[in-house]
């Protein structure tokens, strides 16, 4: 398997979650600690550190360390990435729906009717 393929899969297999994307949309507002990011859930700190290793693997999150603290950053790059992936797909079928929309559009004005928008 390319290795591009199998960082995809573990990125999509990270998303998931419902509480890792939540984490990631708190990452997106900026760096959080692994306390910071636990508040909001009814889960233990310890569960809210594998979901951020996960997410740590799937190379969505990285973490620093600043003097006590080791805030968990946002991959802003990775996430792109995926977009891209999934933006090629969306543009594929938008170009299906325009040759659609045409061939329509043509079959209508070839039996006299005017095109309905």
């Amino acid at each position: 398997m390319d290795p591009s393929d199998e960082l995809l899969d573990s990125a999509f297999m990270a998303l998931a979650d419902p509480v890792r994307r939540s984490i990631i949309a708190r990452l997106s507002r900026g760096p959080a600690t692994v306390n910071e990011l636990a508040e909001p859930f009814a889960i233990t700190k310890q569960a809210v550190s594998k979901h951020i290793q996960v997410l740590e693997q799937a190379q969505l999150v990285t973490r620093t360390r600043d003097a006590q603290r080791r805030p968990v950053h946002l991959n802003p790059a990775r996430l792109e990435a995926l977009t891209d992936w999934i933006g090629q797909y969306r543009l594929v079928r938008e170009e299906q729906f325009r040759n659609l929309d045409a061939a329509l559009r043509s079959n209508a004005a070839l039996r006299g009717e005017q095109p309905k928008d």
